[in-house]
């Protein structure tokens, strides 16, 4: 899914301007499917709604990028709020407009804000230790929900059926597998599990927040956290830096988590991400 920073005007749903009760209200993200994120009010205690429209929550929270399902979100928040830095959950719901989040800010900054930009190499290790410290804390044992390869990959092979899917779309480093069915193949060979941990399931560079220190403070977006390799989300952390920061800075963050690289196991997540999101 492709979400970005508003690039002109947002008008409000009615029900956030509502939630912010007279606070300034500024659209702070909105994705493709006509999702977006409000920041409400400013400094330690500004709140961020996340609304959708209605008929796009169709997805299970299961991987599928399919719909975006906010009540999903809301009950892993509430999970991994008990071992790590998570946004608190303050409230949700829907009508026939459309379905919301509401939770409260973090301290740090987004590590695509321009200030990390700037300095990519604070940015990159900050989301590499992010990201091991958020694998290391999180409980597998207690978790109760999926993000497998195998889930995933029913996924793809139902979106694929339903023609949703275009290799055309594809980034340049997935186009040599040409087809939907031979990418299907390809990723019916699931790589043995090098580490079973609960992945955060979208570990892009904008998730992770970022102190003023260079050192990170939370991590957002968690609405397809589940279990599953580890590679499953360092794929897409090392690939994110590419979007957001140019070439060089997958090795950094690798070292920053404190592993070497595995091209095998990144070129299938990456290409399962690819026919899932």
């Amino acid at each position: 899914m492709i979400a970005a920073a508003p690039q002109g005007p947002v008008q409000p749903p009615p029900v956030v301007t509502e939630l912010a009760a007279g606070r300034p209200v500024r659209a702070v993200w909105e994705n493709e499917l006509g999702g977006l994120t409000f920041q409400l009010g400013h400094g330690d205690t500004r709140q961020f709604v996340k609304w959708t429209p209605a008929g796009s929550g169709s997805g299970s929270g299961s991987g599928t990028g399919i719909g975006i399902d906010l009540a999903a979100e809301a009950v892993r928040l509430r999970w991994a709020a008990r071992f790590a830095v998570v946004p608190p959950v303050i409230g949700e719901g829907a009508d026939e407009t459309g379905s919301w989040l509401v939770t409260q800010g973090l301290p740090g900054r987004s590590a695509v804000d321009e200030h990390w930009k700037r300095d990519p190499a604070t940015a990159v290790r900050a989301i590499g230790a992010g990201l091991r410290a958020l694998h290391d804390a999180l409980p597998v044992a207690d978790c109760p929900f999926d993000w497998s390869a195998e889930t995933r990959l029913s996924n793809a092979r139902a979106k694929a059926e339903a023609g949703r899917t275009d290799p055309a779309d594809w980034p340049e480093e997935l186009r040599h597998h040409g087809t939907v069915e031979r990418a299907l193949a390809t990723l019916a060979d699931i790589p043995p599990i090098d580490h079973l941990v609960v992945c955060h399931g979208d570990a892009c560079a904008p998730n992770t927040l970022i102190g003023d220190d260079g050192t990170h403070t939370g991590h957002v977006d968690l609405g397809t956290l589940g279990l599953a390799d580890r590679w499953a989300d360092l794929a897409i952390a090392t690939w994110s830096t590419q979007w957001n920061y140019g070439p060089g800075w997958e090795q950094p963050l690798l070292d920053a988590y404190g592993i070497a690289p595995d091209p095998e196991r990144t070129a299938y997540y990456r290409l399962l991400w690819e026919l899932t999101d």
